[in-house]
């Protein structure tokens, strides 16, 4: 097997134990030669917090996926080039690749959503954690179809990673269209006064942010820029709207 990947391959630290470390043990044991991987922390054995690394938020992330995948009780062969063609895009060819042979391996695991969800929030940062869930939505929407299973679960997802309904309503605006998707997006009601639109553009660009999650490295920053972008373009809609 080739490399392990330039993310994957950077480490693995908090995922190594609970129910992450269960399905890693499964899957990275089974496609890839231990020489390969590079153990950064052996669980959280001594009380202290393991750091996160890329390749705790990939694995993360393909393990969301594939709970979102199997949402509706199937998984089809257009969807997974869906999945292909959105990581491809998010994260180069190689990576993407590679992922898919993680991916495969995991759907025939069952994914204890709940269990994965506490371990993730516990570890990951709320930044982190919210591009997690847009890049949910993305993956259930590459069809241009959102499956009512799929955005139960993704909303489950949400709850449980400690995602606001408030941030969890702005990031699916971004992806369900809406008369008033805009300020969905901005968290505010029509009804704002301009000053307070500005104020709230403000303080979503400093959530948003792609810096938030630079620490990640350049492809997870990369894709965030798309979020970022969603909400220029809110706020832009209604400025136009307004004339302001």
């Amino acid at each position: 097997m080739a490399k392990f990947g330039k993310w994957i391959g950077g480490g693995l630290g908090f995922t190594l134990g609970g129910s992450l470390g269960a399905l890693a043990g499964f899957v990275l044991g089974s496609v890839f030669d231990e020489q390969e991987l590079i153990i950064q922390n052996q669980g959280d054995t001594s009380g202290k917090k393991a750091p996160i690394t890329q390749g705790d938020y990939m694995f993360s992330l393909l393990v969301l996926v594939t709970a979102v995948l199997k949402a509706d009780g199937k998984i089809l062969r257009s969807e997974l080039d869906y999945v292909k063609e959105f990581l491809k895009r998010n994260f180069g060819p190689e990576g993407a690749q590679q992922a898919l042979v993680i991916l495969k391996d995991l759907t025939q695991q069952n994914i204890p959503v709940t269990d994965v969800c506490i371990q993730i929030r516990k570890h990951v940062d709320h930044s982190s954690r919210l591009q997690l869930v847009h890049f949910l939505f993305g993956i259930a929407n590459a069809d241009g179809v959102l499956h009512p299973e799929e955005l139960k679960l993704i909303q489950h997802i949400a709850i449980t990673l400690g995602i606001s309904d408030f941030d969890y309503n702005s990031i699916q605006a971004m992806f369900v269209p809406k008369t008033d998707w805009a300020y969905h997006i901005l968290e505010i009601q029509d009804k704002a006064t301009n000053e307070e639109i500005k104020k709230a553009y403000r303080k979503m660009a400093l959530k948003f942010h792609p810096d938030k999650v630079s620490y990640l490295g350049e492809d997870v920053q990369k894709a965030a820029n798309e979020k970022f972008q969603k909400l220029s373009e809110a706020y832009q809609a209604i400025c136009k709207e307004r004339g302001i």
